[in-house]
């Protein structure tokens, strides 16, 4: 098999992973009912309990994809079950990792804070420089300080994160 049709391949078969919600949760949704021994029924009482009117026919056609499921059914089947929405719709594959999926959802958590910090600081860091291309006379001073306060922030980090300095020495 050539690089190009493996590369196919796994994107066809990512395709499938990503884009199947509905039938990610219906799958998921029969695994989180089995693996708590609960029969179709009681998984429609406590859905019902929650808020979220469901009969046990609802329950196992949506499991056996005979019917579709709504947004509302699957934020009351994710509430009961106790995973994230997000959780509920992914790769059934990974739900048998519970631990796999917190952790992928604490990394994409992460990023998305990661991305919103950087956006900020180049927001911040494009007026700095705007304002001192409008005075340049402080701009040796404001340089001085900007580093210096990064340098304390990244050394803070690092003894809160490693205990020294700087996470390269002894």
């Amino acid at each position: 098999m050539s690089d190009d049709e493996r590369v196919q391949e796994r994107e066809q078969e990512l395709e499938g992973v990503l884009l199947q919600g509905e039938e990610n949760a219906a799958k998921r949704i029969k695994f989180e009912r089995e693996r708590r021994g609960w029969s179709t029924t009681t998984l429609s009482d406590r859905l019902n309990e929650a808020g979220y009117e469901m009969n046990p026919s609802g329950v196992w056609r949506i499991e056996n994809g005979k019917r579709r499921i709504n947004l509302d059914e699957a934020i009351g089947f994710a509430d009961v079950f106790g995973v994230s929405l997000s959780n509920l719709v992914g790769p059934p594959g990974l739900a048998a990792a519970g631990r796999a999926v917190e952790l992928i959802d604490t990394v994409v958590a992460a990023n998305a804070a990661a991305q919103r910090a950087q956006h900020a600081y180049r927001r911040a860091n494009n007026e700095l420089i705007a304002y001192l291309d409008e005075h340049p006379e402080i701009r040796r001073e404001a340089d001085v300080m900007v580093s210096n306060a990064i340098a304390e922030n990244i050394n803070k980090i690092n003894i809160e994160e490693f205990g020294t300095p700087n996470p390269l020495l002894p």
